[in-house]
Parts: structure tokens; C-alpha cells; sequence
């Protein structure tokens, strides 16, 4: 069955442009635009926008579904983390299927499949999280390459589970530099990290506080410059998740001016939340643990400028939410054992939007940071994260002069509070369309779980 949507009278807002314009939508792809009333299309759907903002469908290239960790599990699946994303305006998400130590690469990305297919309200893709660096994963390496898994992430921190070592790291980079993928680092010195925390429990530190203090900004930035120096050694292109700190963004800053094919992305949380959050008395602070972990609030300012100069080029939520009740407070007593991660999905491109409003970043900008580049960077732009003739209709009516109150009463995703309760923003979405289909429509939830769908990557499209 063929369908048509017209979307009337919107400002039509990509990361190059920004133009009042209709748009034609046919079958799922957009078809055409063209200047308003220049066109007297017919369709089956028309939607008016008139007074607001038509904008690509958010890629979030950095969620955890169903993710276990500290013996627990994210509390969102697939099937709620997706229609929370699509409620904040997400129409794809790239989610991190886990390589365990002992297993095959194959083994942890069929269990991923097994965990999305049927169940996701939009698009979705994988990423690849390396754990085990031997023979045999170098070369499924570029068999995933082959099948759309483009991007292999890598961890210095987290010793036993995720960890990586320096060899490890090289070796899986000289891979990568070979067959065109991507690695991805969770840059903290992990090995040093474990010290400080064991130190801290020692002098009975155990608040969550002290997740912070022990997780040394200078740590990250000592493992950055490292995963950037062996990047550099082996040729790769390298793309820094979770960027938090003023000094990491520093070495982030120096290697791109050194041309090195070096990236970064930061998340809201390091963006509106601080220190401050993880210093909340009776226990509230674990609902702020995440590593990298929350910077004092002078941190905000370098990442700001870093977004402003394209030092960093992404924002990802990192969306990984675990309950207050009965999941944070597995560290009662004990911060190493709080489950690290934050809820987000829902939240990125209203609390960027409201980095609009408030003069941080121009319209086009919150596009690019949010929609295009991250589709460019993990290989589906432009299928993904613009609005031009031939790409998915992944299209969000946002009402720029909307206001709301963040909250857990509100919100869509499966975790009993928000990292954002109360705060005040302006803007929201509207209606979101994920490949021509309704998902939001004025408000309300029209979308069903197995509409969204595997999406194979090409490799970054976003080097030098």
C-alpha cells in the first residue's frame, strides 16, 4: 500500500539549513520539498505545521538497554527505552551488544538481536563492545564490518569485566585501521581508578560522593591521551565516548590540531548536572552515579566551548537507568556497587534545545550535534539525521515555545526517577514520524513495538 504525507507550513531545520518549506513524505522516504503553497500535493496525511520547528528524528548513537551490570540489569528494554526515545524526538538509537570474555563476538551480538527484534518502536543498530582481544575476534572484526556492526568499542576502566589492555587496545586499533571500523573508548585509567576506591572504602568513604572524587578527572584525561597516542601508533580513527572533564577535552583539542582523526562526545548529564547532584544527602546522590562520573560545575563551561568549536561532535545520552529502589541501592553503604548509569533517552533534545533558548548553541548546531553527525559518524547519514529527498522520514514536529517540567510522573522510561525532576524547559515534541509512520501524534502514543528495525551501518562517514 502506497501512502503519502504532506507536512505544511513548518521551519524546516537541518545542521546545514534552515528553511520554511513543505515537505513531501512517500512510502517512508521523503520525497520532495518545496516552497509553501508552491505545490498543491495530495496526500492521505496531511499534518500542519505551522509555527514550529520540522526537524530530523534524534540519533543517539550511545544507549545500554537490557544492559547487566553489577549484577543487575537497565531497567529499560528495548521495547520501553525505544518508544521513551521516540517520545523525546530519538527515531534511532545505536545500542552496544556485549562481547563477555570466553565467547565470540557472534555469540554477543545474536544475544543483542535476540533482545531488540519484534520489540523496538524505532530504528535501531548495534555497536560492538570488545572485551576478549584475541585471533579469532580481530577476525570477526571485519565479518561484522561486512554486516552493518561497523564500531567496536573498547573499555580502559572497569578491570575484570570490560577492561582492555594496552596491547589489547593496539591490536584491536591495528584491526580497525585495516577493515575501516571505528573504535570507540571508554577512556579512564581503570587500574588506577580500583586503587583509589579500595583506599576511599578503607577510610569509611562510602557515600556516592565519592564515586566522584575517586574517578579523577585527571585520570581521564591520562587515559585519553593515551588511547589517542596508540590510535596514532596504529593509524585508527578513535571516537572518545562520555567525554566529561576539562582536561581530557584538552588532549581531544590538541590531537585534532595535530590533524589526527580523533572525536568525542559528551552527554546532558555532563552538560546540566554536576558534582553537586552526587553529593545529594541520604543516599539521593546514587541516582547520579555514572562513569565517567559527574565534574564540578566549572567542567560545564570547557564542553560547551568544545561543542561550540566542534572539539566535540556528538552528544549521546549514554542512556543506562537503574532503579532507585532496589537497584541503586545494591551501594548503600558501599558507592563501588551502585550501578553506574544514568536515564536520558528521553531527555536529549529538549534539554539541548534549551541550550538554544539559552544562547549556547544555534538552532542548526543542536541539529548537527544531535541528528547529523552522529549519523554521519556511525554510517547512516543520510538515511538518517537530515531531511532530504531520498532519506527515511524520521521527522519530528517540535513546538519550540512549549513548556514543561521534567519529571518522573511524566516521563516514559522504565525507571522510577529522573536525573532532570523538575526542571523547566522550552520546547517539546509534537508529533514524530519513524519512516513515514506515526509514533507520537500531537501528544499522544500511536507507535507499536516491532515497527523499528535492524539498520545496518556503513563505516564512518565523518573523517578527514
Amino acid at each position: 500500500m502506497s501512502s503519502r504525507t504532506v507536512i505544511r507550513h513548518g521551519l524546516v531545520i537541518t545542521a546545514s539549513d534552515e528553511i520554511h518549506a513543505d515537505v513531501l513524505v512517500e512510502d517512508g522516504r521523503i520525497a520532495a520539498l518545496a516552497t509553501p503553497h508552491s505545490q498543491s500535493w495530495t496526500a492521505d496525511r496531511v499534518i500542519d505545521a505551522t509555527g514550529k520547528y520540522v526537524i530530523p528524528g534524534g540519533v543517539d548513537a550511545h544507549t545500554h538497554m537490557e544492559l547487566p551490570f553489577g549484577g543487575t540489569h537497565a531497567s529499560d528494554t528495548f521495547e520501553t527505552g525505544t518508544r521513551a526515545a521516540a517520545w523525546g524526538g530519538t527515531t534511532t538509537i545505536v545500542d552496544f551488544a556485549v562481547q563477555s570474555v570466553g565467547h565470540t563476538l557472534r555469540e554477543g551480538l545474536d544475544a543483542w538481536h535476540a533482545k531488540a527484534e519484534g520489540n523496538c518502536a524505532i530504528d535501531y543498530a548495534f555497536h560492538m563492545i570488545v572485551s576478549d582481544v584475541n585471533d579469532e575476534t580481530l577476525k570477526e572484526m571485519d565479518l561484522l564490518i561486512e554486516e552493518g556492526v561497523t564500531s567496536f568499542k573498547q573499555f580502559m576502566a572497569y578491570p575484570g569485566v570490560f577492561y582492555s589492555d594496552d596491547g589489547q587496545i593496539l591490536r584491536a586499533m591495528q584491526r580497525s585501521a585495516e577493515n575501516g571500523g571505528l573504535i570507540m573508548m571508554h577512556a579512564e585509567n581503570g587500574i588506577a581508578i580500583d586503587v583509589l576506591v579500595q583506599q576511599a572504602l578503607a577510610r569509611g568513604e562510602t557515600d556516592p560522593r565519592y564515586h566522584g572524587e575517586v574517578r579523577k578527572a585527571l585520570l581521564e584525561a591520562e587515559a585519553t591521551h593515551r588511547a589517542i597516542r596508540l590510535a596514532q601508533v596504529a593509524g585508527a580513527p578513535l571516537y572518545v565516548v562520555h567525554v566529561s572533564a576539562t582536561e581530557a577535552v584538552a588532549e581531544l583539542a590538541r590531537a585534532r590540531d595535530e590533524g589526527l582523526n580523533v572525536f568525542g562526545e559528551t552527554c546532558p548529564q555532563y552538560l546540566f548536572l554536576s558534582a553537586d547532584d552526587l553529593a545529594e544527602p541520604d543516599f539521593e546522590g546514587a541516582k547520579y552515579v555514572c562513569s565517567t562520573p559527574l565534574r564540578p560545575r566549572e567542567h560545564q563551561a570547557s564542553l560547551w566551548r568544545a561543542l561550540r568549536t566542534n572539539d566535540l561532535q556528538v552528544v549521546s545520552t549514554d542512556h543506562c537507568p537503574f532503579c532507585f529502589t532496589g537497584q541503586k541501592e545494591l551501594g548503600r553503604g558501599d558507592f563501588s556497587k551502585i550501578p553506574n548509569g544514568l536515564p536520558g533517552v528521553e531527555n536529549r533534545m529538549d534539554l539541548l534545545h534549551q541550550a538554544v533558548v539559552d544562547g549556547r548553541i544555534s538552532r542548526r548546531r543542536w541539529i548537527e550535534i544531535a541528528c547529523a553527525t552522529p549519523a554521519r559518524m556511525f554510517g547512516l547519514y543520510p538515511k538518517k539525521g537530515t531531511i532530504a529527498p531520498g532519506a527515511d522520514a524520521d521527522i519530528v514536529i517540535y513546538d519550540p515555545h512549549a513548556e514543561q517540567v521534567m519529571s518522573a510522573e511524566t516521563h516514559h522510561m522504565n525507571v522510577d526517577y529522573s536525573a532532570y525532576e523538575g526542571k523547566r524547559v522550552t520546547g517539546r515534541v509534537e508529533t514524530v514520524l519513524s519512516r513515514g509512520e506515526p509514533v507520537i501524534v500531537e501528544r499522544e502514543y500511536t507507535g507499536r513495538a516491532g515497527h523499528g528495525v535492524f539498520t545496518p551501518r556503513s563505516t564512518c562517514q565523518y573523517l578527514n
